[in-house]
């Protein structure tokens, strides 16, 4: 009995050993019906539990081929836990010049990326805000599947 607990125990630690942590956190907001609406603001409250680091935060859009705009012009107002708060206006470019998209792209679909804030110091545990309206002058944008913000240690 001793030495099947100590063999347990043992490939238990070498399971352990071998999973690296992941420090990114990801949260995405799904658009139904493919459609974002012009006072739609979306939230994301992401926990900070470590404030020794500093992180980038990064936002992303996940879009249909039938995407029509050239960019992505939003909104963001970053509350941190200790009630800082920062706001910027972004024109996210999803086509170049010749009309082809910046991001990554399959038959279905494309994920493109910018960075909201690098290195940032957040000194207090909590809940960091990010709230997103898309300044787009329509009353909807459609060809979205989705948004989303993903949270990094910086340098990873």
């Amino acid at each position: 009995m001793n030495n099947k607990a100590l063999v347990y125990g043992l490939l238990f630690l070498l399971i352990l050993s071998g999973c690296k942590k992941n420090n990114e956190i990801i949260r995405y907001h799904k658009f139904n019906d493919q459609t974002w609406n012009r006072f739609e603001k979306i939230r994301f409250d992401i926990p900070i539990l470590d404030i020794d680091k500093r992180y980038d935060v990064f936002f992303f859009a996940n879009h249909t081929p039938k995407y029509e705009f050239d960019n992505l012009e939003f909104n963001m107002i970053m509350t941190t836990p200790s009630s800082e708060e920062r706001i910027k206006e972004y024109k996210f470019l999803l086509k170049d010049k010749t009309g082809r998209f910046t991001g990554n792209c399959n038959q279905d679909s494309c994920t493109a990326s910018i960075a909201l804030k690098k290195g940032l110091r957040i000194d207090k545990k909590g809940m960091l805000r990010i709230e997103i309206e898309t300044l787009v002058p329509r009353l909807q944008v459609t060809a979205l599947l989705g948004v989303g913000i993903r949270l990094v240690p910086s340098g990873q």
